[in-house]
């Protein structure tokens, strides 16, 4: 009975493969409106298709992201201002960015940051790697291709952004050396703050106004504030009774805070307090609304467990739309420079594999660790990249190095690890 199942699941796969490849050639010869129709409906066939696909299902996240820059390439007003909306908003983004980053971190804890103390080295030379080689190599790309300023600053953006959580489920795939990566993929969102605006100023200064200052907090409120509630609900989990009772009254001091900023208290101090001051109680309330949202989030997954396995789907669907939106924006600049910036996407990611991995065995780390660290060096955090870019108003410019750089990199990082696992480490 099973084998007549997943031999009807695959053949209907196959068919709906076949029938959106159909789709895609016949979006490729026929004239506009309808061949963009035809290929957008095409490239989503296939990504839904690798659905019932035992063979290629570790790219759908990737086929699904090819489907949406076509889309949004071949269709942008429709993206960018749907029924006269503005998706664009920098609100909206900053709410989805959020999303995407709380989605990611509900699948991290606490105990991951204790990795350090088990493997020390492994650690430092992960972060060594990670925020010297990849932003020193997106500048020299820079340099390389000639890309206009915003655009120039978005690539060395994105290589002085911290690791994401897909370089965990590449180690995974790849049967590498998993807690490495987990444990490197925290710390280095943890010290973010610091160093991405560190390099953003040294080398991206001259091509974009960069204030350390508000790009520091820009990333607390895009990552720090989400993965922080998320955390929080972790630690509510195995949490003494005084300990929960404490977070507890936070979240109600919270809860009263962000009520009473509403309600007319912000108008008020607007007007009574310099704009640092208003900058410092703006964070300050980011933070008392992570203690909300963990607490909140925690009684419901207490309640609902279903949601917490959800949380992983909410982030793709965020990083969809980040990608959608950044892609859009950035149409015209992408339809003159997309090859470039694909090939300088590609050339990035390779150099970050390649340092990665030998620096690691050069510094004395056993293959499967020294796989681990290729993972975390070679593979960016695009959606906190796209967040800043939202933040500094240029979505269409220095986000543009984000939209390019998100599909190369799942779409070499699954290939890679299906390699290594195949060959695994003695």
């Amino acid at each position: 009975m099973a084998a007549g199942s997943a031999k009807l699941t695959r053949a209907v796969g196959h068919a709906l493969a076949a029938a959106s490849a159909l789709l895609l050639v016949a979006g490729c010869l026929a004239p506009p409106p309808l061949g963009h129709r035809l290929a957008a409906l095409g490239t989503s066939g296939l990504a839904f298709s690798l659905y019932f696909s035992r063979r290629f299902a570790n790219y759908q996240f990737t086929a699904w992201i090819i489907a949406v820059v076509t889309a949004a390439m071949l269709f942008p007003s429709q993206f960018l201002h749907p029924a006269g909306l503005d998706l664009r908003n920098k609100w909206v983004m900053l709410i989805a960015i959020q999303c995407v980053m709380f989605g990611m971190g509900t699948q991290m804890r606490l105990h991951d940051f204790a990795g350090v103390l088990k493997s020390p080295r492994g650690v430092l030379v992960g972060i060594l790697c990670h925020f010297t080689v990849m932003p020193l190599v997106g500048w020299l790309l820079t340099k390389l291709f000639q890309f206009p300023p915003e655009i120039a600053a978005g690539v060395i953006l994105i290589g002085s952004c911290s690791s994401g959580l897909a370089s965990n489920v590449m180690a995974f795939m790849a049967r590498s050396n998993l807690a490495l990566s987990v444990t490197v993929t925290a710390v280095t969102t943890l010290i973010a703050p610091l160093l991405t605006p560190l390099w953003m100023k040294l080398l991206a200064g001259t091509l974009v106004q960069v204030s350390f200052f508000n790009l520091m907090l820009e990333i607390i409120k895009i990552m720090l504030v989400p993965i922080g509630a998320a955390l929080l609900h972790d630690y509510l989990r195995w949490a003494a009774p005084a300990g929960r009772n404490l977070t507890r009254g936070v979240a109600g001091f919270a809860a009263v805070w962000l009520l009473t900023l509403a309600a007319g208290l912000w108008g008020w101090l607007s007007l009574r307090c310099s704009e640092n001051a208003l900058t410092l109680l703006a964070m300050g309330g980011f933070l008392l609304s992570a203690a909300l949202v963990g607490v909140l989030y925690h009684w419901l997954v207490q309640r609902r467990p279903g949601v917490d396995r959800a949380m992983p789907t909410l982030a793709i669907v965020g990083i969809l739309y980040v990608t959608a939106m950044t892609t859009a924006a950035g149409r015209d600049n992408l339809l003159q420079v997309g090859g470039f910036l694909f090939l300088a996407a590609a050339l990035h990611n390779t150099a970050g594999y390649v340092a990665g991995y030998w620096l690691s065995r050069g510094a004395g780390l056993d293959r499967n660790s020294a796989r681990s660290v290729a993972f975390e060096v070679g593979l960016q955090n695009g959606g906190m990249a796209s967040g800043l870019a939202s933040a500094m108003g240029k979505l269409g410019t220095v986000g543009l190095a984000a939209a390019i750089f998100i599909p190369w990199m799942n779409i070499s990082g699954s290939l890679l690890a299906n390699y290594w696992r195949k060959r695994p480490a003695r």
